[in-house]
């Protein structure tokens, strides 16, 4: 089973240097994430294309198309299958063999590429194929623009390759051809679809998370977000997770007289404190997500306010970006019904907050947040590898339980997927209570449920159940579980 990898247009226009550069990268991340799924796979770099052969097994090829469609650097992906060519009727059966149901009462139409010496054209084999396709598949009807299916096919000397599917890439560069940022995360979708926008552009993408003296679920709530987005789409490159206690800072914001500018003070110490944090990760610019008017201090005038407390470049990717645009990016990624668990918590809050921060003013109710205190928060703030983080917790992680034989008896496993993906495929556990509970009516639903009782959560998305799991503990549950069957 072979898999074609069409680099990014970007990079294929780029000087030889530099397209040798991203086309070795890419070959090195993609053959990292596909020998971890079977050690047989072999990755050939192909100046442009990368080639990708694995074992015939599907249960395989699923694993890796998962893989291939989140790696930066790839605009899509051509799955093929090949044969030997003999001849034009050899050709055909191949085509017929592999595609005849999927040609039935559809137009289609026959490309080919070819290379190497034949005694043939290119379209003499499309036209032979056509025409056999036509006369020997019910319905098939050849349609030259726009056909519902196109027969692609490659013939290179004497290998035939059909294409079976055709997967779209996230596009970008690959990781890390271009320099480390840092991004200022909070869970939500702002700062999840912005670290991700970094990561596809091949950027190594830190994360920054500030604790503003809330609750132990809202940070190890964010974690799992930030290892989610680092798994899927940048694992190839470790990356940093450093947590900011910030709790004096808003201390000070909170006892200052100047109700309306604590947004503006809150996002310049943010900044602050971001910028050491850069310094010490000897990273080169700082991504927030932040769009242009969303908020009162996502004025363009108080964002001129803000960034003036740092030398260090201060990145927006999201700037021009509607809530909706942001919101369906994150349901793209796999991360909207995380962020939309994240429990909200800011420890500022403006009473009637200015769009238009005066400096003099803002300055005056800056005097009490004092370099030193921002220098303690960063010098005292762990700075761990992802990895670490999420495999040692320094917060309440539940049990995660992979055998349906193994959870505890007497436990209610509660289903917590929206109704549509339930019905899709509903859980069905022998001998152990399964109840169905959507995640977003989960904390009121618990309220009435005895804590003492073994709660095990369950979504095909293990961090959602994670998610929740957290927040139950922060409620009063201790006997919580996670089900992520195999």
């Amino acid at each position: 089973m072979k898999f074609i990898l069409r680099l990014q247009a970007e990079i294929t226009v780029k000087s030889k240097t530099l397209r040798k550069r991203h086309g070795t990268v890419l070959s090195s991340n993609v053959r990292n994430l596909v020998k971890k799924v079977t050690e047989e796979a072999a990755v050939r770099w192909l100046w442009d294309k990368i080639e990708v052969e694995i074992p015939n097994d599907e249960r395989l090829a699923e694993q890796v198309r998962e893989i291939l469609v989140c790696i930066p650097g790839i605009a899509h992906i051509e799955e093929v299958v090949q044969s030997e060519f003999i001849d034009f009727e050899g050709a055909l059966q191949f085509v017929l063999d592999k595609m005849a149901p999927a040609l039935k009462n559809k137009t289609f139409a026959v490309r080919i590429k070819r290379r190497g010496k034949h005694d043939f054209s290119s379209q003499d084999l499309a036209m032979y194929i056509g025409g056999g396709v036509r006369a020997r598949v019910e319905g098939a009807t050849v349609k030259l623009v726009q056909p519902d299916v196109t027969v692609q096919l490659w013939l290179e000397n004497s290998t035939l390759s059909l294409q079976v599917a055709r997967l779209t890439g996230i596009g970008g560069y690959p990781l890390p051809t271009q320099e480390t940022v840092l991004s200022l995360i909070s869970g939500g979708f702002d700062s999840a679809v912005s670290s991700y926008q970094f990561i596809r552009r091949g950027a190594r993408t830190h994360f920054c998370f500030f604790n503003l003296g809330g609750a132990e679920a809202h940070e190890a709530a964010v974690r799992e977000v930030a290892y989610f987005i680092w798994k899927k789409y940048s694992s190839t490159h470790p990356v940093k997770f450093i947590s900011v206690d910030l709790s004096d800072v808003v201390g000070a914001i909170l006892s200052q007289d100047e109700q309306g500018v604590m947004g503006v003070l809150l996002k310049r110490a943010m900044l602050r404190a971001a910028s050491l944090v850069a310094a010490k990760l000897n990273v080169q610019a700082l991504v927030t997500g932040e769009a242009m008017g969303q908020v009162s201090s996502q004025t363009l005038s108080n964002l001129q306010v803000i960034d003036e407390v740092t030398s260090t470049l201060v990145l927006r990717p999201l700037i021009t970006m509607d809530k909706q645009h942001i919101v369906d990016i994150a349901r793209e990624i796999g991360v909207e019904q995380m962020a939309a668990a994240i429990p909200e918590y800011c420890g500022v809050i403006s009473q009637k907050p200015t769009v238009k921060a005066k400096r003099g003013v803002v300055h005056a109710a800056e005097a009490g947040i004092t370099d030193e205190m921002i220098e303690h928060a960063v010098n005292t703030a762990p700075v761990r590898d992802i990895r670490d983080v999420h495999d040692n917790p320094s917060t309440f992680m539940p049990t995660i339980i992979k055998q349906a034989e193994d959870l505890p008896e007497g436990a209610l496993v509660i289903d917590i997927r929206s109704p549509e993906e339930e019905d899709e495929a509903p859980l069905e556990l022998a001998k152990v209570e399964v109840q169905h509970i959507p995640f977003f009516k989960l904390a009121t639903s618990m309220s009435s449920m005895a804590p003492e009782r073994t709660y095990v959560l369950y979504h095909q998305q293990g961090v959602m159940s994670r998610l929740q799991a957290i927040s139950l503990k922060e409620q009063g549950f201790s006997n919580l579980a996670v089900f992520e069957p195999n």
